[in-house]
């Protein structure tokens, strides 16, 4: 059992940078996939980046590419993401999300998550 706590979001400008947090408050993340997902109003949930819990490989959708960065220390039981490109339309809870595998956390329904952080880019 794992649950998950994320910080770090709130307003930021158009073209601003932000990092969140995700901590494991009870459990491990360690061998656990990790990633980060995002829903805006009215929008489905869609994923931002996840990473392997086996070899730290890492997954952008197209649409993230180059403008997130997620990353994981496991001694401090924690994941991150970062983005130095904020734009509007990133706009959204932010959730993150641990899973067994990596496709697992890409497709599966299951898994635990936590229960989100609001980003909001002004223009």
């Amino acid at each position: 059992q794992v649950q998950l706590a994320e910080s770090g979001g709130g307003l930021v400008q158009a073209g601003g940078s932000l990092r969140l947090s995700c901590v494991a408050t009870e459990g491990t993340i360690t061998g656990y996939a990790m990633g980060w997902f995002r829903q805006a109003p009215g929008k489905e949930r869609e994923m931002v980046a996840d990473i392997s819990g086996r070899d730290g490989s890492i997954y952008y959708p197209h649409s993230m590419r180059g403008r997130f960065t997620i990353s994981r220390d496991d001694a401090k039981n924690t994941v991150y993401l970062q983005s130095d490109t904020l734009k509007p339309e990133d706009t959204a809870v932010y959730y993150c999300k641990a899973d067994t595998t990596m496709w697992d956390l890409e497709n599966g329904r299951s898994g635990y998550w936590g229960q989100g952080t609001q980003v909001t880019v002004s223009s």
